[in-house]
């Protein structure tokens, strides 16, 4: 594993129990699964990549833009799904006809995979990723190992 991707699971490890609150990002107070990756980053990597605007739960499902997968793009590198390890990002896809509006890190990989992602509704937890999350996994990408 990298040291980039260790980094990235402490700090990932560090939100859990974060109450879910949608577009924030703050540690300990509130967070959504963006915020959570926004908040991995900083602490990763300084300042975040880019402002993020205001943005409704349904992610631009209306316009059948894919917004949150093309934020991915531009600033984490895309992995084909076979070489998912942990450190990883993972980006879901609620409905298989929907837009890609959810967000976590994979934990561990293998046998029993899990990943970290803030819940609507919960909070910031690990969950195993099961065989119905696994469905609904449509792209991963990794945290690179520098920024320009």
């Amino acid at each position: 594993m990298s040291e980039i991707a260790k980094e990235v699971l402490t700090e990932a490890r560090a939100w859990i129990g974060t109450p879910y609150h949608h577009q924030a990002s703050q540690k300990g107070v509130g967070t959504d699964c963006l915020g959570l990756l926004r908040g991995v980053w900083r602490r990763v990597y300084g300042a975040e990549p880019e402002a993020v605007p205001a943005y409704t739960p349904d992610w631009s499902e209306p316009q059948r833009e894919e917004r949150l997968w093309a934020a991915a793009a531009r600033h984490l590198r895309a992995v084909p799904l076979a070489e998912a390890e942990a450190g990883d990002v993972l980006l879901f896809r609620m409905r298989s006809d929907a837009m890609a509006k959810h967000l976590g890190i994979l934990s561990a990989s293998g046998a029993a995979p899990r990943f970290i992602h803030a819940y609507s509704g919960h909070a910031v937890l690990e969950s195993p990723l099961t065989p119905p999350w696994q469905r609904r996994v449509a792209a991963l990408f990794r945290f690179p190992e520098e920024i320009s």
